[in-house]
């Protein structure tokens, strides 16, 4: 069989990058459920009507069907891989409401897919880690803080244990800046620009960070054919960011007036002024964060490296009042995901960040030779049962080639002998003898540790 290419857009890590993952999910999943959120898996799979309801993501969707379908009854395009976790999640909530306890808290790591053009920090599949809130008829708005908070821990927790960049947080409100255009008579009944839609106006300024403001008026006045005084003053606006609640006063200062523009300023600085008591100086007011999803409507949220924004957002989220809903009830929620795939990728790839050794093992015990194999076997299960990852060597090789071996996989530590022999640290040189039932090796040294190199 000849050697196979790779596949463009469906990363596949060796196990030292693994390693990095794996110490990134354990981060997460530790300061989620600190936080009280259970986790639940979703199927790969939803119908089509379920992924296309909601937002323009039609062309993105991998569609599944069968290889071997009957001719005579061909199959519909009915089902598709799932593009992200909020979608499903909104299902699984319809279908377990009875079971559920209400605010739900959820977290889920898993991977989704999607269809479009493969590129640094942009995969064809990728894992995913999301939070959310749900709530029953309502959900308070203090939710709004909590999401972002605790994906700022864990994010904080990536920098202080492993040394992974920091993050910065933008936010917005859906409602401040609908309520911003409606002012302007966008979408407003009467107003100058009532046949165009706030929606279509975000979904142009959520593409402020990628051709700046001026492209974006072009596309404002040519597209949408607002004014040019308006698209300035859409520009305007996606142009403030500030790190407290000054975004208040430079928002009046442009003389919009609105009732809904109100109540968004109001729920963003409370966001704001909340997250900033919780996690200083990692949250920021940025009025072009849009998202382009429909079913946002309120906080929305994206999150950069900072050093590393070339990469673009790496968490993002918002509120959702009318996601999921059955006719009677409806769920709001509100939630945040981590493309841990999108986070990692580019800098395991550039070796910007490395685990110290390819296996979990710490110790190499090694083998005399082949008729007492069974020797070593026993002193690795007595390691083992005190929580030591080890394993023995291959063959009974002569004692220097069996140090290499384990020099060559980043293991720390050798045994020579039984039960009763001698352990060396092969990268200081040391040997001394130990008991398999009492020895103790540094705690540093029991699991992988991650370095990171980010110049």
């Amino acid at each position: 069989m000849a050697r196979p290419k790779p596949l463009s857009g469906f990363p596949e890590f060796l196990p030292a990058g693994r390693m990095v993952e794996t110490a990134v999910l354990d981060i997460l999943r530790e300061t989620f459920e600190l936080h009280g959120y259970a986790n639940i898996e979703t199927r790969a799979v939803e119908t089509m009507e379920t992924l296309t309801r909601k937002g323009e993501i039609t062309k993105e969707v991998y569609v599944v069907r069968r290889l071997h379908a009957d001719p005579a009854t061909p199959e519909k395009d009915d089902l598709g891989l799932h593009f992200d976790l909020t979608v499903p999640f909104a299902r699984y909530v319809l279908e377990n409401a009875g079971h559920l306890a209400f605010p739900f808290r959820r977290y889920q790591v898993q991977k989704v897919w999607r269809g479009e053009r493969p590129q640094e920090g942009r995969y064809r599949e990728f894992l995913q880690a999301d939070i959310d809130v749900v709530g029953q008829d309502q959900l308070p708005e203090h939710f709004d803080v909590e999401a972002p908070v605790v994906m700022l821990e864990a994010l904080e927790r990536m920098h202080a244990e492993l040394g992974l960049p920091q993050a910065l947080m933008h936010v917005n409100n859906r409602k401040l800046a609908e309520g911003f255009y409606r002012g302007l008579g966008i979408g407003q009944e009467g107003g100058a620009f009532e046949q165009v839609s706030t929606l279509d106006v975000l979904q142009r300024v959520d593409k402020f960070d990628k051709i700046g403001g001026p492209a974006v008026a072009e596309l404002l006045t040519g597209e949408l054919e607002l004014s040019q005084e308006v698209a300035e003053q859409c520009v305007a606006l996606a142009g403030i960011c500030t790190p407290d609640d000054s975004f208040v006063e430079q928002v009046r200062s442009l003389g919009v007036e609105h009732e809904m523009l109100d109540e968004g300023l109001e729920l963003l600085r409370r966001v704001v002024l909340a997250a900033n008591k919780r996690v200083p100086g990692r949250i920021v007011a940025d009025l072009k964060i849009a998202r382009g999803l429909d079913y946002y409507t309120g906080t929305v949220y994206e999150t950069e490296l900072v050093g590393h924004e070339k990469l673009g957002s790496i968490s993002s989220g918002g509120r959702y009042d009318s996601l999921a809903s059955d006719g009677k009830t409806t769920f709001p929620g509100v939630g945040i995901s981590l493309g841990v795939t999108r986070l990692l990728g580019p800098l395991i790839t550039k070796k910007q960040i490395e685990a110290s050794r390819s296996v979990p093992s710490a110790v190499l015990v090694a083998v005399d030779d082949e008729q007492s194999r069974d020797v070593a076997e026993e002193v690795a299960a007595a390691l083992r049962a005190r929580r030591i990852p080890c394993e023995v060597a291959p063959k009974a090789d002569k004692f220097g080639k069996q140090i290499k071996h384990a020099d060559r996989r980043g293991i720390p530590f050798v045994w020579f002998g039984g039960l009763t022999g001698q352990v060396k640290d092969i990268r200081s040189g040391e040997q001394a003898d130990a008991q398999a039932s009492s020895w103790e090796l540094p705690e540093a040294d029991r699991r992988p540790t991650i370095t990171t190199n980010l110049g």
